[in-house]
């Protein structure tokens, strides 16, 4: 697993498409970024459900196939039968398994608040044509959906330019390593319990259920 030097120096300049896995000890050499102030409001909570609904933490990756694949199949009937019903409250939680999966988190993070949860949902929805296409440009296809969400080309480069942003993205990563354990995307915690893994509709009602 990589450590937390490691993943901190991938924020200084790390090119589009170098995993963030595995990272070269030579990379935690670079110097640090400056944090965010603890009161930006990009990192603040983003999360869909009544406040006082028992709660699911979702680790995810944006470049994450099957990530891509919960979103695509079961999160519209969570969305639907257990969020709506306000039988729970997922809070989302950004565990970039790539560089270019952590320049998708910083633009979506940039969006307003309001805007997060529907523009990731895009992204997981047309994830082989922005992230993955080949012979296209990962950068630009993602600003294209950006700019369909109302991002102008100057916030966009802001955005994905940067670096305290990206080390408080990659801050989150390493908390979620540490306090649940995660790693590997998506990785679900209900409650106490952490579980990896796309999985139907059934288990997850079922998951959400147990939490006490």
């Amino acid at each position: 697993m990589t450590d937390r030097r490691s993943l901190l120096a991938l924020a200084a300049g790390l090119p589009l498409g170098v995993p963030l896995l595995g990272a070269r000890p030579a990379l935690a050499q670079a110097p640090a970024p400056a944090p965010l102030a603890a009161d930006d409001p990009r990192m603040t909570e983003r999360s869909i459900g009544r406040a006082g609904a028992p709660t699911v933490i979702e680790y995810f990756s944006l470049t994450c196939g099957h990530c891509a694949g919960f979103h695509r199949e079961t999160m519209p009937r969570v969305k639907r039968d257990l969020v709506e019903t306000g039988r729970v409250r997922i809070v989302f939680r950004d565990f970039p398994l790539d560089a270019v999966a952590l320049a998708a988190a910083q633009v979506a993070r940039s969006l307003p608040a309001e805007r997060y949860e529907p523009f990731v949902s895009t992204l997981f929805q047309s994830q082989d044509r922005w992230a993955f296409a080949r012979g296209a440009n990962p950068q630009e296809e993602l600003f294209k959906i950006a700019a369909l969400a109302g991002m102008s080309r100057a916030q966009f480069d802001a955005a994905i330019g940067d670096q305290a942003l990206a080390r408080a993205i990659l801050e989150q990563r390493v908390a979620g390593q540490q306090q649940h354990n995660v790693n590997s995307t998506p990785t679900f915690v209900f409650g106490t319990r952490s579980v990896p893994g796309n999985m139907p509709f059934d288990r997850f009602a079922a998951l959400v259920a147990e939490i006490r």
